[in-house]
């Protein structure tokens, strides 16, 4: 097996670790001064792109419940800020030099946002397919591997990108965009760390585009941005760490809210959404990058506790579009890594599938791409490290090539592929990436995740796109390597064996032109705390009570008697709620028929339909009503839930409230009222869905 230098893959190989205080969400005490000490502790592995856990001693986060109280002050940082756009400053571009190899002409054509998902598809305004080919091209987040000065460039892996985009002190930024172009990518993932929203570092060593240097790291970040998008490249924007610093290993980036509170990471998006809203070239935010455990805790997908990464990506998922910038898709990965890895101890690498059994609702419709990374050295339950840390686990590239589609598709693909359900979405397989030195398993296994992506038709970004050599040696993973001349090593170049798999991808279509509009569902879930996906509806419009409500353009149509769930659609009728009208909440019995006799029944009148409902405990306490923009009062039936589950066959929508019974009306019905009783066991749960025709 070939030795990859370390800085040849993404992450896993470095050993030091914030120390932070512990933070428990909402109800936070202090994260000092977002401080940045950092002691060096464990063996993490020589492959980079998993973290491997090693037994760092730290300071252990809180897990607390999160209540809604109040979020605390930001301060500085907060300050720092100013909603708007900023007017970026033209520069001078240096005229290209001539590099030794010129990549295929290619021109992918400009994407302009806004962009919404139409089941697994991102489409554009008209409703025509975007597929993203996009490229990684890093630096901003940090080069610098967190051991001895940042100044010294034996600290960087052997490619310092200077806290700006990698390549700038060897290449004109036009030039390097040109090659991105060239290539035929369509769009770039620019990774930014939120230590660089207020990094007051002047950029020094980009001799290349010296009109750079003395610039802030986020002016430069700017520069990049209008550069890319005025070349016709889509950005999008990739929250990969917390401090300026190389990914990914126990280095104090693991979660949203390492070494920062929650509040911040919101407040950071909410910034840099924002200030690139009046640019239709920036089309999506990243939320945040290989969301991990560190060394006590796992991060957990919809626990509701301060490591909750579901919660957490809804909540600034709803933070971005619905104030800060609307225009823009949310990209959310799953879980990378939970669990200890030694051969005697659980661990895994979910990835996405847990949206099956729980999906993100935000509160605008058609906004979220699903995300997941893969490398040939890491697996499922492989963390990518040799020596400590690895065990006996296979990695992707040992897979035969039935077991390893059979593993991505379970991992990540099926989100994409399964049709009609509330977690049908895009699926962007935003990392993969091989060196051009690989041997013969990872050869194979790059070109099985080739064929793959093209078969499942699936988004995609390489990781990663600009990389450093010197006569060929040095970084073997970058698309497009550079020396210090700006000599260029490109992956079409004859000696490559990577381009063929390249070029083949970045030609594979898949679906384009118009895509038919499909149904949507949403799944809805109160067990820890409100889900109001409404805009139009008060957030608190049921005071003391769980509350589930509908996205606007949608309808309730099935429920859960315990568990708190609910299912949205548009299925049949689009945008339902008459425009200029106010929901109206049902707390007491008014009805016309006695649909659930001997039960106490919270009915919505004639030509309303329900939203939402809400929750004391597992028992009943309110239904929220709509005013429809069409006449409603077809026939009615009752479902009930309370021994059983009552839903359409074809089980269209998908299991919304998994473990609990559920009562689910047809998809050319609306659901009108819920029955219920206090009587014996029955405990007030929601047992009756009485469900009525469209028409």
């Amino acid at each position: 097996m070939t030795t990859i230098p370390c800085r040849s893959l993404k992450s896993g190989c470095f050993t030091t670790s914030p120390l932070r205080t512990s933070i428990c969400r909402r109800a936070r005490t202090v994260a000092p001064g977002r401080a940045r000490s950092t002691f060096a502790g464990g063996v993490i592995s020589d492959r980079r792109h998993h973290p491997t856990i090693g037994l760092i001693p730290r300071l252990p986060d809180g897990a607390c419940r999160r209540e809604r109280s109040p979020a605390r002050p930001i301060g500085f940082r907060m300050k720092m800020r100013v909603f708007a756009i900023v007017a970026l400053t033209a520069g001078v571009l240096i005229t290209p030099a001539i590099h030794q190899t010129t990549p295929a002409t290619a021109d992918p054509g400009d994407i302009h946002g806004p962009l919404s998902t139409r089941g697994r598809f991102i489409v554009d305004s008209g409703g025509n397919r975007v597929k993203l080919k996009s490229g990684n091209w890093h630096g901003a987040s940090g080069t610098w591997n967190g051991n001895g000065d940042e100044a010294d460039p034996a600290n960087h892996g052997g490619e310092n990108g200077r806290r700006a985009p990698l390549g700038l002190d060897r290449v004109p930024m036009d030039k390097l965009i040109g090659d991105f172009k060239a290539l035929g990518l369509n769009s770039i993932r620019l990774p930014f760390s939120n230590e660089m929203i207020t990094d007051s570092h002047t950029v020094t060593g980009l001799t290349a585009n010296p009109e750079l240097n003395g610039l802030r790291p986020l002016d430069v970040y700017d520069r990049a941005v209008e550069a890319l998008t005025d070349a016709g490249l889509a950005v999008i924007l990739n929250n990969h760490t917390t401090t300026t610093r190389w990914c990914c290993s126990l280095d104090g980036n693991e979660r949203w809210n390492s070494s920062q509170s929650w509040e911040e990471w919101i407040e950071d998006w909410k910034f840099m959404a924002a200030r690139y809203r009046g640019n239709p070239g920036v089309i999506g935010a990243d939320l945040r990058n290989e969301v991990r455990r560190d060394t006590w805790h796992d991060p957990n997908w919809g626990l509701g506790d301060s490591r909750d990464w579901y919660d957490a990506a809804q909540e600034a998922g709803d933070a971005i579009v619905s104030h800060a910038n609307p225009d823009l898709l949310i990209m959310i990965e799953g879980l990378n890594w939970t669990g200890i890895p030694t051969d005697l101890t659980g661990h895994e690498r979910p990835m996405l599938k847990p949206v099956s059994k729980l999906s993100v609702t935000l509160k605008r419709s058609h906004k979220v791409v699903y995300a997941a990374h893969f490398y040939g050295y890491i697996g499922p339950n492989h963390t990518g490290a040799t020596g400590t840390g690895e065990t006996h686990d296979p990695r992707f590239r040992d897979m035969s090539r039935a077991d390893l589609l059979k593993s991505m598709d379970e991992l990540a693909g099926y989100v994409a592929t399964t049709p009609d359900t509330h977690f049908t979405a895009p699926v962007w397989i935003s990392e993969f990436g091989v060196g051009k030195d690989s041997e013969a398993l990872d050869k194979a296994w790059f070109g099985t995740l080739v064929d793959w992506l093209i078969d499942r038709d699936l988004d995609f970004a390489y990781w990663p796109i600009v990389g450093f050599h010197e006569k060929d040696k040095g970084n073997q993973w970058g698309l497009l390597r550079y020396d210090t001349a700006g000599g260029l090593r490109s992956v079409t170049d004859a000696d490559d064996w990577r381009g063929a798999h390249i070029s083949r991808l970045l030609a594979a279509n898949g679906k384009t032109g118009q895509v038919a509009p499909v149904r949507t569902w949403s799944m809805l879930n109160a067990i820890h705390e409100d889900d109001n996906r409404s805009l139009r509806a008060a957030a608190d419009w049921d005071p003391g009570h769980h509350k589930l409500t509908c996205p606007d353009d949608q309808r309730l149509i099935g429920i859960s008697s315990r568990g708190q769930g609910g299912l949205c659609t548009d299925a049949t009728e689009v945008d339902l709620w008459q425009p200029g009208t106010q929901a109206v909440m049902v707390a007491s019995e008014k009805v016309s028929t006695d649909w659930a006799n001997g039960f106490t029944k919270y009915q919505c009148q004639d030509g309303q339909f329900m939203i939402g409902y809400s929750m004391d405990g597992d028992g009943m306490a309110a239904i929220l009503c709509a005013p429809a923009r069409k006449p409603l009062a077809g026939a009615g039936r009752t479902l009930w839930d309370d021994k059983e589950d009552q839903r359409p066959a074809s089980r269209e929508g998908g299991d919304y409230a998994n473990g609990y019974l559920k009562a689910q009306c047809n998809a050319d019905e609306y659901a009108a009222g819920i029955g219920f009783s206090y009587v014996s066991w029955r405990g007030g749960h929601p047992d009756a869905l009485y469900c009525r025709k469209l028409g």
